[in-house]
């Protein structure tokens, strides 16, 4: 990868991931100044003629109360002429539900991707638990994903094995558990999350809130210590919505660590996000507790989080 510090990683498992294929303190990372020839082409193109187009990146990170998990330091990532993240500091409190929100193909997943080394920053650095991603070799990269816990947005089941070996995958992989271990793990998992009953069933057989909440129970049986949630209200009703974030609330509470859940909703945020970050053209406009940010002052800020059709994003 041009301009990267990469190794030569290895996904968290294979299967798992092949179709997937912080900000710090503000003094010690203040936003970086911007002049007119820094920003990119794909960027300036989202900007209204005579704006900047940071003018609203106040960069504010407000007070969360915690040590950050996992922090993005001054990254930047581009693919080809298309620049995804441009400058982005960010940090995720530990022990609290942290949300990314932002406009559609700001980079929400790509942060996703950077956080367990399937992408390296081309600049800049991502740091888990204080060590530093893009410097790990294979062997410390293999054991850091470990720590991780991902749900997709179908819950990417194994269409050949039925729940109860979905959810066990991971301890059989990973793990040398014995099989009552195992099943005690997966029992216990399953129960947590409401499908006690159903570990016999094949993936075909479930409903689409069914497949989120065996693919949950599979990540949490290596008990993570953060637990990623790609869009896990995708596809689903206002009403399932609302039981899977009182499950996802729950959970957290039950066994705490850092949880981010990637999303587009404003009722899924509202619910269960004690922190959130607002992401646009690759930076962090603000971030901070979730209370702090739905009554923020920032104009692109109260716009993108009371889905308000008046403020500095538009169509175009």
């Amino acid at each position: 990868m041009e301009g990267s510090t990469q190794g030569s990683g290895r996904p968290l498992d294979p299967r798992d991931w092949e179709a997937t294929r912080g900000e710090q303190q503000q003094a010690a990372h203040p936003q970086p100044r911007v002049t007119h020839e820094d920003v990119p082409e794909n960027i300036k193109a989202q900007t209204r003629e005579g704006e900047d187009p940071y003018q609203w990146h106040s960069g504010r990170t407000r007070e969360h109360g915690a040590a950050d998990a996992v922090e993005f330091i001054d990254v930047k990532k581009s693919f080809g002429r298309n620049t995804i993240l441009n400058g982005l500091n960010l940090g995720l409190p530990d022990g609290q539900i942290s949300m990314i929100l932002g406009p559609s193909g700001t980079g929400k997943s790509v942060c996703i991707k950077h956080m367990v080394g399937l992408l390296y920053p081309d600049e800049g650095d991502v740091l888990v638990h204080g060590e530093s991603v893009p410097d790990m070799a294979d062997d410390e990269l293999f054991e850091m994903r470990k720590k991780f816990g991902v749900l997709f947005q179908d819950g990417a089941l194994f269409g050949s094995m039925n729940v109860f070996d979905n959810t066990a995958f991971p301890l059989r992989q990973h793990t040398d558990k014995g099989d009552d271990e195992i099943e005690d793990i997966v029992n216990r998992r399953l129960k947590e999350v409401g499908l006690a009953g159903a570990m016999d069933k094949m993936p075909n057989e479930l409903s689409g809130g069914m497949r989120k909440r065996a693919g949950f129970a599979r990540a949490l049986v290596l008990d993570p210590a953060i637990v990623m949630f790609d869009e896990p209200d995708s596809g689903l009703d206002p009403v399932r919505t609302a039981l899977l974030c009182e499950l996802i609330r729950e959970v957290h509470e039950e066994n705490g660590g850092c949880y981010l859940v990637i999303s587009h909703d404003l009722g899924t945020a509202r619910r269960i996000a004690d922190f959130i970050a607002v992401l646009w053209k690759g930076r962090i406009v603000e971030s901070g507790p979730s209370d702090e940010l739905f009554n923020s002052n920032n104009e692109f800020v109260s716009q993108f989080l009371n889905a308000d059709v008046k403020g500095p994003l538009a169509m175009d």
